[in-house]
Formats: C-alpha cells, structure tokens, sequence
C-alpha cells in the first residue's frame, strides 16, 4: 500500500519520483496545471461561489486500484480533498444501478433501475415522483440531477461525455446541451477513453459548462478481462489517472478554476473477475471532492452513492426533490 511519504513526495518533489515511474509528460503537465488549480483553496475558511461542478466517473475503480496503481493526479488531490474509500454503493453492485443511484438520489428500490436490462419508459415498479424533460414534460423516470438542474436553472450549460455507450439512457432526454458517445470503433477496443476525453477537454475550454459528467470505462473492462487486483487492472486505472490530469488542464486553461469543484466516483469496485454482490471489495468505492472551499481530509460521515446527487444540489444551490433519499455530505464543503 501507497505510505504517506510517498503522498507527500508526489505533492512535494514536482514529479521527479514520478518521472522515475514513466509517468508520461502529458501527466507530468497535468500536475503542475493541478498544482496551481488547487493548492490554495485549502486556506479558504468559508464557502465560495462555485458555478462549475466537473464529475469524472471511473467505472469499476476501487479504492484497492487507486492505492497500488501509479496515479501521481490522484495521489495530490487527496492532499487537498474531501475523501473516502468506504463510500457505499447499492445492491446489486452493477453499473446501471449505481450510476442510477449516483444521479437520482435514491436507490434501486426507489428509482427502479435495478440492472443493466432496465430501459426508460419500462419501470418494473411504481414511481413515488417522475422527473422532467426538457420543456417540462413527464419523463417517465425518477428525477435525476441533469434534470433538476436544467428545471431550477434553464440556462444552465450540462454537458456528458460517456465512454459507455448505455450511460445516456439514465437520465431525462433533452435536459443536456452536448452529449457524446464514444467513437464505436475506439469503444469496440476499449479505448473510448482516449475521444472521450479530448472532446469533454475541448468542450470545457470552449463553453465552461455549469455541469460535466465524464464518464470512462477502461478499468471495468480490465476488472472483467484480466480481473481485479492484476496488474492490467491497477494499469488501466492509472490510465483513467492520465485521463483526468487532461481534464483537470482543461479547467485550468479555460480560466475558471478557482470557481470549479472536481469530483471523482466510482459505480462499483470489483472481485475476480467480476461485480454484482455485496463483498466489501464489490461496495466500497471512492468518492474524492476537491477544489475551492473543500474541507480537506479523510471524511468520518457515512456517504452512500446516492448521496452524489444531493450533495451536487447542495453545492449549485438548487433544491433536491422531496423524494430523494441522499443527502448532502456538507462536511465535505466549507460552510
């Protein structure tokens, strides 16, 4: 496991105990971007105004990845996040529900997103309250935060960039103004990631969008082909590190860092070669929050997935539906 020394050598020696690893020039770049984006916001003593809120949203990655694989952006960002490694997914601990769960503030038996067959339109059980589409027409799904974001905020620009390809149908059609897939042919060798993360960097510096949701893919594929804990998995992770040292360059080239907050997640972790139950290897995830007025440090509160939602809420200054079962993990924000 990754010492505390090594954390601080990371943060302290400008990349050259990461230079000794091979980490590319482009990570490299990325640091020092990250450096100057980030370090002064753990002296704020209150809360700022945030207008940009950037979610990474690593599929499969568990905290046992973060912590043997190389990730020299990870590895500082905890030196000035709010973190855990115990934030708790949902059963069954599969894709679909988690994000699901991430973005609509409750869980499987609330939202009805109970495996990755589920379509909208097609709910197995009756919902409590229905979001809305763009123009306010019923959704037929539960509320989600795309959605109640363009509902209390309309001119707000919401962008999603997903590596998988069935992320989409998981919120309200409409309620984005840039949603984008990854290129077939890139995804079909999984390496979606790589257009994935250029076309959401080039659409952050073009348009600094209230909400991005960047989804990639790269390390659940590992966890299924080669299996968690291999060295293939721990390397796919560090590439999903790569990927968000370029988002984090982006935000700092488009001149609006010190009004964006960073959060990083996770659906699920992952056991074998595969994922659906309840070891804690399966339902630990991280959930890592970070830029100005984050209080930084290991969180001692208990955070459910579903609490994304909420606490995204919580920080664009909207109000969450009455139905949601999350809420806002304020600890992690200065007040």
């Amino acid at each position: 496991m990754k010492s505390d020394q090594r954390i601080a050598n990371n943060v302290s020696g400008h990349f050259e105990c990461s230079a000794k690893r091979n980490v590319s020039r482009n990570v490299r770049k990325a640091f020092a971007l990250f450096s100057f984006f980030i370090l002064p916001f753990s002296l704020l003593a209150q809360k700022p105004a945030i207008y940009h809120v950037v979610v990474v949203g690593v599929d499969g990655m568990s905290p046992d990845g973060i912590q043997h694989a190389t990730t020299p952006v990870m590895d500082s960002i905890l030196k000035v996040a709010a973190y855990t490694f115990k934030c708790q997914a949902v059963l069954p601990t599969s894709s679909s529900p988690n994000w699901a769960s991430m973005i609509m503030g409750a869980g499987p038996d609330k939202h009805g997103v109970t495996s990755n067959a589920w379509q909208p339109n097609k709910q197995t059980i009756e919902l409590e309250c229905e979001g809305t589409k763009r123009g306010g027409k019923p959704s037929g799904m539960w509320p989600t935060i795309y959605g109640e974001l363009r509902r209390q905020k309309p001119n707000a620009i919401i962008a999603c960039f997903n590596d998988w390809l069935a992320y989409n149908r998981l919120f309200e059609k409409g309620v984005v103004n840039r949603q984008r897939d990854a290129n077939l042919l890139q995804a079909a060798s999984h390496k979606g990631y790589k257009g994935i993360t250029k076309k959401a960097a080039r659409y952050f510096k073009k348009k600094q969008p209230d909400f991005m949701f960047v989804h990639l893919d790269m390390v659940d594929h590992a966890g299924h082909h080669d299996g968690h804990g291999t060295q293939a998995y721990y390397d796919a992770v560090g590439i999903a590190d790569q990927q968000i040292g370029k988002i984090i360059r982006a935000i700092k080239e488009s001149g609006v860092a010190e009004r964006t907050m960073l959060l990083i997640v996770a659906d699920h972790g992952g056991i074998g070669h595969g994922h659906g139950g309840d070891s804690p290897e399966e339902i630990n995830v991280p959930w890592i929050l970070t830029g100005p007025g984050v209080v930084n440090g290991e969180l001692q509160v208990e955070v459910n997935t579903y609490d994304t939602a909420a606490t995204l809420a919580y920080i664009f200054g909207i109000k969450a539906p009455e139905c949601w079962v999350g809420k806002p993990t304020i600890e992690a924000i200065a007040q």
